[in-house]
């Protein structure tokens, strides 16, 4: 291992007609300050098969600003990309070789893209030692998940805050037409004038335009501590990689763990247009609003979009009543084209959120009374085989339904942008899912309106990686 005590330096090449850049790389944001045997730690896991994940993940947060979805092609560009742990008097430096030029400016690698790939490597580190390494979690039991949950999320102090509820997890999809775009930039706005932070999925599309609208609001207001959290999952940061402006970023272990975050970290939720990804994160929503212990649970959710999104949300409103009931339908409400009006009704929504955690001792930094059964948290790994087996009927109870809907849409995004599967679908041919004859019509039309809509894929010819069978 070679030891990097030289100052942080940069050199930039040309290889065909790419930018490519050599760096070393002190820590920013994240492991400034590190023991011995932590520094120990870090260069042990570069000979074990976290340095793989921490590579995929490390040129993820460096393509930052690429339009490109496809994680293979991503590391097909850069398979010469490399990034080393080196020791030095105060911790780690990092020596990377042909990594994207556009995450320097002028030879010096940009301040945010530099501590986000010190909390990946914080992440990782911490949930493979911590979590995963140790007998403290049960990670098959409920408890034990949300403790883990927990723990990730205040090792990267995301917890720190302690101020009135005021986080609104924004979800919509990467690849959105510039009106969507625009609108939820303008949603942003609103929310930051009224005070409110934002966390997102951390990538491009809707998750990135609620964070810029936010920080003009906040610069308006002269909130200088506006907070832009970005939580993401190792399967799926190549093809949504951090955007910039995200100023606390978690790698979460999976993406149960991460749509966990979300809604216990967050005090309200709005929606904006997406494709097959934001379909799955309603229906994990919904899913948990359903269950019985949830009933009187308040927690505002909002789908909004410009009036050009009416059609969508529609669709996604009849598919909702359709497949869960009117109850579901309840529990959320949707806005369009009125981004003040859709801030305004959130900041009612937190009103509410505050007195029932005051009424009910709870934390407003984590929200330990919501009800999340296991099925919601048991990681699904989408192979042909457990796609083709999920129970789509609609005599299951509401909750357990939407369950194993959201398992169908987590398939159906890890064969459009994660690589493991992509290669499954190259492999083995396209998903199948089966199911009641009603239904399956419903999910069919709607996962035939995104492709239509452009709302799968950032670039290129879509080829569907699912059947539907009838």
């Amino acid at each position: 291992m070679t030891n990097l005590y030289e100052p942080e330096s940069v050199s930039v090449t040309q290889v065909e007609a790419d930018d490519f850049v050599h760096a070393r790389v002190s820590p920013l944001g994240s492991l400034e300050n590190l023991s011995q045997r932590e520094v120990a730690q870090l260069l042990s896991a570069e000979q074990s098969h976290l340095y793989e994940l921490f590579r995929s993940c490390a040129l993820a947060v460096l393509n930052s600003g690429n339009e490109i979805d496809d994680a293979r092609a991503i590391f097909e560009k850069y398979k010469d990309f490399e990034i080393h742990l080196g020791r030095q008097a105060w911790g780690v430096k990092l020596q990377i070789r042909n990594a994207p030029a556009q995450a320097f400016v002028d030879g010096q690698m940009i301040r945010g893209i530099k501590e986000h790939l010190f909390a990946v490597l914080r992440d990782i580190i911490y949930i493979h030692d911590a979590i995963l390494g140790t007998q403290r979690f049960d990670l098959h039991e409920t408890s034990g998940i949300t403790n883990a949950v927990y723990h990730i999320l205040r090792n990267a102090r995301i917890l720190d805050y302690k101020g009135r509820p005021d986080l609104v997890v924004c979800w919509g999809g990467h690849s959105i037409s510039p009106m969507e775009y625009d609108y939820s930039k303008r949603v942003g706005y609103e929310l930051g004038l009224r005070g409110l932070s934002v966390c997102t999925g951390c990538g491009p599309g809707a998750m990135k335009g609620p964070m810029k609208g936010a920080t003009i609001g906040h610069a308006k207001q002269r909130i200088l501590d506006g907070r832009y959290i970005g939580m993401t999952e190792p399967g799926i940061i190549a093809a949504e990689p951090p955007n910039p402006i995200v100023n606390q970023l978690v790698i979460m272990p999976d993406i149960e763990k991460r749509l966990e975050a979300f809604v216990r970290t967050g005090h309200g939720i709005i929606v904006f247009p997406g494709g097959a990804g934001t379909a799955e994160e309603i229906l994990y929503l919904l899913g948990i609003l359903l269950n019985p212990a949830n009933a009187h649970h308040p927690y505002p959710v909002i789908f909004t979009g410009p009036a050009s999104s009416a059609a969508y949300f529609q669709q996604i409103d009849q598919f909702i009543l359709a497949a869960l009931g009117e109850t579901a339908r309840a529990r959320y409400k949707i806005i369009i084209d009125d981004p003040a009006q859709a801030a305004r009704e959130m900041v009612r929504g937190m009103e509410v959120v505050r007195e029932y955690r005051r009424a009910h001792s709870d934390a407003y930094n984590f929200n330990w009374l919501l009800n999340i059964p296991l099925e919601f948290q048991m990681p699904f790994d989408p192979t042909h085989a457990a796609m083709s087996a999920l129970s789509l009927q609609r005599d299951l109870p509401a909750h357990i339904l939407a369950a194993n809907l959201r398992r169908a849409f987590s398939g159906v995004v890890a064969g459009n942008v994660k690589e493991k599967g992509m290669r499954a679908i190259e492999q083995h041919g396209v998903y199948e899912l089966h199911g009641d004859p009603y239904l399956m019509n419903l999910l069919d039309d709607l996962l035939a309106a995104f492709v239509v809509q452009r709302r799968m894929k950032l670039q290129g010819q879509y080829n569907p990686c699912y059947r539907v069978v009838k």
